[in-house]
C-alpha cells in the first residue's frame, strides 16, 4: 500500500456526510475518525501525514518502505481511534504508532542503513551554485554525523529538533522516563559536536 493509495481511499466522497472543517482539533477529529467518519480522517491524514512520513523515513531510511508504514499507521488510526485516550496529544500518540512499526521494520530489515545521498540531493533552486554547494556540504556532514550516533540518541534528536516534541512527549513516544530523555539529549549533542567538529 501507498500514499497515494491510502490518500486517494480517504479522499473518496463519503455519501451522506459533510467534509470536516480544516479547523477542527486533532481530538476532535479522533473522536470523529472513532464513529467511522470518513472525512474527518481525510483531514487528520492531511494534516499528518507530511510529518509521519518523515519520521518514518528517518527510522527506516527507505522511502518505499516509509510509505507502506504510513499507510499502516493511519489504518492503525481508522481501526483503533476509539482507543486514544487523550494523555498525549495526538501528534504524540501518531509518532508513537509510528516509531513502532518503524522499529519493527527495521529489526526485520538487515539492510536499514540511512540514505544520506537522498537527505542532501534535494537543492534551493533560488540560491547560486555555491551557496547550494555550502548548504549540501553542511547538510551532508550533518546527516552523517546523525546517522553515527545511537538509535536511541538519534530518535531523541530527531523527536527534539526535526518534530518540535517536549522532552515530556519524546519521553511517552519512545516509552522512557523524561530523566532518561534529558541524559539522551546530553549525550547526543555532545556527540554530535565532536562528530561535526572531527569531520
Amino acid at each position: 500500500m501507498t500514499i497515494a493509495h491510502t490518500d486517494t481511499r480517504w479522499a473518496a466522497a463519503s455519501p451522506g456526510k459533510a467534509a470536516a472543517p480544516e479547523t477542527s482539533s486533532d481530538e476532535a477529529l479522533i473522536r470523529r475518525v472513532a464513529d467511522g467518519d470518513q472525512p474527518a480522517m481525510r483531514t487528520l491524514f492531511a494534516r499528518h501525514r507530511v510529518a509521519i512520513y518523515r519520521w518514518l523515513l528517518r527510522l527506516v531510511g527507505d522511502e518505499a518502505l516509509a510509505e507502506d508504514l504510513l499507510s499502516d499507521v493511519f489504518l492503525d488510526v481508522w481501526r483503533k481511534a476509539a482507543s486514544f485516550g487523550g494523555r498525549s496529544s495526538v501528534s504524540t500518540w501518531l509518532l508513537a504508532i509510528a516509531r513502532y512499526k518503524g522499529l519493527s521494520a527495521r529489526r526485520r530489515r538487515t539492510d536499514a542503513e540511512l540514505n544520506d545521498e537522498l537527505a542532501s540531493s534535494v537543492a534551493d533552486p533560488s540560491d547560486d551554485p555555491e551557496l547550494v554547494l555550502q548548504k549540501r556540504n553542511r547538510e551532508e556532514l550533518l546527516q552523517r554525523s546523525l546517522a553515527r550516533l545511537s538509535p536511541e540518541h538519534g530518535e531523541v534528536i530527531d523527536l527534539v529538533y526535526y518534530h518540535g516534541k517536549s522532552v515530556k512527549e519524546v519521553a511517552e513516544i519512545v516509552g522512557i522516563n523524561e530523566a532518561t530523555v534529558k541524559t539522551r539529549m546530553f549525550y547526543a549533542r555532545k556527540k554530535l559536536a565532536q562528530l561535526v567538529a572531527n569531520a
